[in-house]
């Protein structure tokens, strides 16, 4: 058996060696002359999967490491009769937490309470769903919109987007459709724009195809507010101009730790091992113990939120990933796409909440209680 993969995904050459020989690719120079003979294809959303790059060859299996699909035409494998599986909900929790960190920096820049806004959630799947069950822990209200779950009676309460609207945080989490009943594809519009609050703050960490930028950009020139972008249209020939003009903007790793990456490896194999009959003998947890944990300590004092952000932002503060990104502003166009590719395929290592220890000082049972509910170790000191 001949596996073509993308060299990015972590473990993969000695992971799916068991099943046969593993050919490494960069993930965008993947294309049909380096398929013609192999049998498995395993992905990141680097690499277009279709009709283009299958037809001809004998792949009967494809996975992608990542949770979204709409580099996939899925329709495309179905009438093939190729197996494809993915990895959903694999990023879930990193991308929760980028979403906090983002949120207590700005909190911080601009000096408002968390527990005083009320969020607006678009799109409840893996994502969305865990997101609001972080903010219900930090106390803050949510609004939840989800036409398809709502339409399905699932989970719920849902509202309607015009509520949504009115609230001071959006955050998308939604699936990137450009058809259907619920088409996501900008998403973002003109009449959405025109509908937030003066200070709304604007979040993006699902696909960069659900903003249109070109109205984002005119919306931010006729007035400032805050918006975080960490996936962009046009991926990795990003608009630059547009970067110039959110307050965070970071070249699409919100959910890019490692146990994210980690995870999203196994789930792919486990679907191999299932499609091959075989049993699976990887452990993923090996090789998170190779990784650093982290150690925060918070005397008393400071607040609540104070201290949350503290615990938050000494675990993962996203304006080392935004410092970062701002460098290819005054890059010409080809060097500044490679640089946003080159910051995704050499991300420092990242862990998510349940790898750091927070040691608290005093007897504060009701944050020791946030902490641990937001998925932190806690001790005393």
């Amino acid at each position: 058996m001949k596996i073509v993969a993308d060299r990015h995904i972590p473990c993969v050459h000695r992971v799916f060696s068991e099943f046969g020989e593993v050919v490494l690719r960069e993930g965008r120079a993947i294309g049909p002359e380096q398929l013609r003979d192999a049998d498995v294809l395993l992905v990141r959303s680097v690499t277009r999967v279709n009709a283009e790059l299958l037809s001809g060859s004998k792949i009967g299996f494809v996975a992608s490491a990542t949770s979204g699909i709409d580099h996939v035409d899925v329709d495309y494998l179905q009438r093939a009769g190729i197996v494809f599986a993915h990895a959903p909900g694999c990023n879930a929790q990193a991308v929760v937490e980028y979403v906090l960190s983002s949120l207590f920096v700005l909190a911080a820049q601009n000096q408002f309470r968390l527990q005083d806004k009320v969020v607006g959630i678009i799109g409840y799947g893996q994502v969305g769903s865990r997101l609001a069950q972080a903010f219900s822990t930090l106390g803050v209200r949510c609004l939840v919109h989800d036409p398809p779950l709502r339409e399905a009676a699932i989970g719920g309460p849902y509202s309607d987007l015009q509520d949504v609207l009115k609230t001071d945080i959006i955050t998308l989490h939604v699936p990137l459709t450009g058809s259907g009943k619920y088409p996501t594809r900008h998403l973002v519009n003109e009449y959405f724009l025109a509908q937030l609050q003066p200070d709304a703050i604007l979040i993006n960490t699902s696909r960069g195809g659900v903003v249109d930028e070109s109205v984002l950009k005119k919306s931010l020139r006729q007035r400032k507010f805050p918006v975080v972008l960490d996936v962009w249209e046009n991926e990795p020939d990003i608009d630059r101009d547009l970067l110039a003009s959110v307050a965070i903007g970071t070249p699409h790793i919100a959910g890019y730790t490692i146990d994210a990456r980690l995870r999203a490896t196994d789930m792919i194999y486990r679907c191999l091992c299932e499609h091959l009959h075989l049993p699976g003998s990887w452990n993923p947890g090996k090789e998170l113990a190779h990784f650093p944990a982290g150690y925060v300590r918070i005397d008393s004092g400071d607040g609540t939120q104070g201290r949350l952000e503290m615990a938050v932002l000494s675990h993962y503060d996203v304006r080392s990933d935004a410092a970062a990104l701002c460098q290819s502003r005054n890059m010409k166009a080809q060097a500044a796409a490679q640089y946003f590719d080159e910051l995704r395929k050499k991300y420092p290592v990242r862990r998510e909440f349940p790898a750091t220890t927070v040691s608290l000082s005093g007897s504060d049972n009701l944050l020791a209680g946030v902490l641990a509910r937001l998925g932190f170790r806690v001790v005393r000191h």
